[in-house]
């Protein structure tokens, strides 16, 4: 599948072939915390159909609880996570994050890893509430829907 993506403020921009059955969704700690959210959606592709069309991406290389050194990619902008490499010269695979993919509503998760660092609350997720947009916040008093 041909996808097209790029950070929030459109500095950085790129396309890839992806194939839609290797969407994961990722639970580790690490992936947690470069997220700012309790998983983070991605798709692998190759380097030989990962291709950059505008800006440079920052480069920050952390070390996995696995021992793999992999490097974090994003706009030195507007900070959005573009992908993740292997820092060892590995250059089998590149690992985009589906949010920064335009196409990312046809990009269905196919499979979860390292769900034994899954939020626990995650299951309660189609019990809660839910609104079309966010709601006005009242700091006197509670969250009111409108």
């Amino acid at each position: 599948m041909k996808i097209d993506g790029g950070c929030y403020c459109g500095r950085i921009r790129y396309e890839a072939e992806v194939d839609p059955a290797s969407v994961v969704i990722c639970h580790c700690a690490d992936c947690q915390t470069f997220s700012g959210s309790p998983f983070r959606t991605v798709v692998l592709t190759t380097p030989d159909t990962f291709r950059l069309l505008a800006g440079t991406p920052k480069v920050f290389v952390k070390t996995a609880e696995s021992g793999n050194r992999r490097q974090q990619t994003f706009c030195g902008e507007c900070a959005t996570p573009i992908y993740s490499a292997p820092a060892d010269g590995d250059t089998r695979v590149v690992v985009l994050r589906v949010g920064s993919i335009r196409q990312r509503a046809e990009l269905v998760p196919q499979d979860q890893y390292w769900f034994r660092s899954a939020q626990p609350w995650l299951a309660s997720l189609p019990t809660i509430s839910k609104q079309e947009k966010q709601p006005v916040f009242n700091p006197d008093r509670t969250v009111r829907h409108e």
